[in-house]
């Protein structure tokens, strides 16, 4: 930057304002001459004789003035001051000189009078207040003049500072004259060193714009200099993008921004464009980092979420159904496998990272806690499981040899049965005591097909005569059925169920086959009597019956089948129908259940035509 105008016309011209600011003797004395004033006695320069053209004041109003003013003693008026001092002092005189004669005229001795000083004692008190105050603030302005001048002084310092160091290019006009307006910002100084730091200030100021030529010179080098290094340095910033590692890319750039602001300034017309250049090439490495470490952030979301996922894995084992060592060892294989999936998976956020592996390891240490327990029970329990199992092999020795087919079946598959809910046994025992089981159910079960081979052609001839029944059921007429037809469907039902047992695997097909046919005529049966009951009901309805009572009644008879119906639908929750016996007791239930729906039913019609006949009367 170069100054076209003279630095020393440039001083001179601020030196107008800085005189401005120094106090004449005089003037810095006329705040204390008022303090001291304020309570001393003022000759009466008024006439004893003249009137007086005001209200006339006494010492009390004087004094009550005085106090009011004392509460803002720095505002009070020194004009009304000294005008209420006057007043005070004339009024206290007079009163004094009357009570001097009034004394004397009463006969009292001139040496024995002693004047009332109440009164100047009370305005002096009130005057001390505001005296105080003032110089109060006489002390804080003289104290402030003295950090105003140590000021001034550091601010001198600093441009002498300045000036000494204009040969290494510092010296700086924009910082002088931030300088100039702080000397000009801080307020006066002690009059008695005001002339002494003036020319001083007026001594610096000269030889700064001296030296300030010189520089300007010099300075156009430096900013040619300074623009290559800048030039360089973007470069560089903008090789950064290009950068594979993206995390080093943002550390070089740290250290070539700690460059740049080490370089010193260009010029001023070129100053927005470099830094606009080094600062795009800034913000393309900046976005590819913060881009970086938010894909890092999303990633360790991701791998929380897994790590989170193999925790609740291995937490919800259900440790009561691993009974074995097979399964025990399947277990470990996959608590193994999650343990290589965990290894596999990246960090998880910082704050969590500690947590959920401490999860993960709490869950991993409770199942292997678990497993080496169940192992160190495990060898107690084979010794048992031996026991049991040899007990059961006992009894079913025991058994082999009855000829109580059904019953001792049932008790082999019961053995069975309890022989699988025992754990295991030891290796070495374990083929041994599981052939001598099976060997003693096998012996019974060879025995007992034996036996059944005479039984079947029974059971082939019980299926004939079955399918004769239905035969007979088919040739009933569902659509017009007669009393004849339902005693001989009762007769079919007493010998279907008189009928042993029938070949396994026809046994199910043949009974559906009887069972849709009973229910079929059942319906109809019931269908042909409820058409017939309603029909004699209505035609025994006789005028003047009390048709309330009588509805009354069937609705009393209606609640107690639909609750008998009821207590029929439980106990059929309650039974089991594997076997021939459950089946009949379920089929005889459901006959009376549906009987009782078909009775429910009547009723119902009997109580539509109790009201239509009420409703035609």
């Amino acid at each position: 930057m170069t100054d076209t105008h003279d630095p020393k016309a440039n001083a001179t011209t601020q030196e107008p304002a800085e005189q401005e600011q120094v106090l004449t003797q005089n003037e810095a004395t006329t705040t204390e001459a008022i303090t001291n004033d304020v309570d001393s006695p003022t000759p009466d320069t008024s006439s004893a004789g003249e009137p007086s053209q005001e209200t006339p004041l006494t010492c009390v109003d004087v004094i009550e003035r005085i106090k009011v003013l004392a509460q803002e003693p720095l505002n009070a008026p020194k004009e009304e001051l000294e005008h209420l001092k006057q007043v005070f002092y004339k009024l206290h005189r007079a009163s004094i000189e009357a009570a001097r004669e009034a004394h004397l005229t009463s006969g009292g001795l001139l040496e024995d009078f002693k004047p009332d000083t109440s009164a100047e004692e009370e305005y002096k008190a009130a005057m001390s207040v505001i005296r105080e105050a003032r110089a109060e603030q006489q002390r804080k302005e003289e104290q402030q003049r003295e950090e105003n001048f140590l000021r001034k002084e550091a601010i001198l310092d600093r441009i002498q500072a300045m000036i000494d160091n204009s040969d290494k290019g510092q010296a700086s006009y924009n910082d002088f004259k931030a300088l100039q307006q702080e000397w000009k910002s801080v307020g006066d100084v002690p009059p008695t060193k005001q002339a002494d730091l003036w020319k001083r200030y007026q001594q610096l100021t000269e030889r700064f714009y001296d030296i300030l030529k010189l520089n300007i010179e010099f300075r156009e080098y430096d900013f040619k200099k300074n623009l290559e290094a800048k030039t360089r340095l973007c470069e560089a910033a903008e090789r950064l993008a290009e950068e594979p590692d993206v995390v080093s890319a943002f550390h070089q750039l740290q250290k070539l921004h700690e460059e740049y602001r080490e370089i010193g300034p260009v010029a001023k017309e070129l100053r927005e464009e470099v830094w606009t250049r080094f600062k795009t090439a800034s913000s393309a490495v900046n976005k590819r980092h913060q881009q970086h470490f938010e894909d890092l952030k999303k990633k360790e979301n991701e791998n929380l979420e897994k790590k989170t996922t193999l925790c609740e894995t291995i937490e919800a084992i259900e440790y009561d159904k691993l009974t074995t060592y097979a399964q025990w060892n399947e277990k470990t294989q996959e608590i193994i496998a999650l343990q290589e999936q965990w290894k596999a998976l990246g960090f998880a956020p910082q704050k969590m990272n500690t947590k959920i592996f401490e999860r993960f390891r709490a869950a991993c240490d409770t199942f292997f806690t678990k497993k080496a327990d169940f192992f160190k029970g495990m060898k107690d329990n084979l010794a048992i499981n031996l026991e049991k199992k040899t007990a059961l092999c006992e009894q079913a020795e025991a058994l082999q040899d009855s000829t109580d087919w059904k019953g001792t079946a049932d008790k082999l598959a019961a053995l069975q049965r309890e022989w699988k809910t025992i754990g295991p046994v030891s290796k070495k025992h374990s083929d041994v005591i599981w052939q001598r089981f099976i060997k003693a159910c096998d012996t019974f079960f060879e025995k007992r097909k034996e036996a059944g081979a005479s039984q079947r052609s029974e059971e082939h001839k019980n299926l004939a005569r079955k399918k004769e029944i239905i035969t007979a059921l088919e040739a009933i007429d569902p659509a017009n059925p007669t009393e004849e037809d339902s005693a001989t469907m009762h007769e079919l039902i007493r010998e279907w169920n008189s009928i042993g047992h029938v070949p396994f695997r026809d046994k199910d097909k043949i009974y559906k086959q009887y069972k849709e046919l009973i229910d079929k005529l059942f319906d109809a049966f019931h269908k042909r009597d409820a058409t017939r009951k309603v029909a004699r009901f209505k035609d025994s309805i006789k005028e003047g019956m009390n048709v309330g009572r009588e509805r009354e009644r069937l609705l009393r008879a209606y609640d107690n089948m639909y609750n008998e119906i009821k207590t029929y639908e439980n106990n059929l929750g309650f039974l089991s129908s594997s076997s021939k016996s459950g089946n009949s007791l379920v089929a005889e239930m459901q006959r009376k259940m549906e009987k009782l729906k078909a009775d429910a039913e009547i009723i119902l019609k009997k109580i539509k035509a109790l009201e239509e006949k009420d409703a035609q009367e």
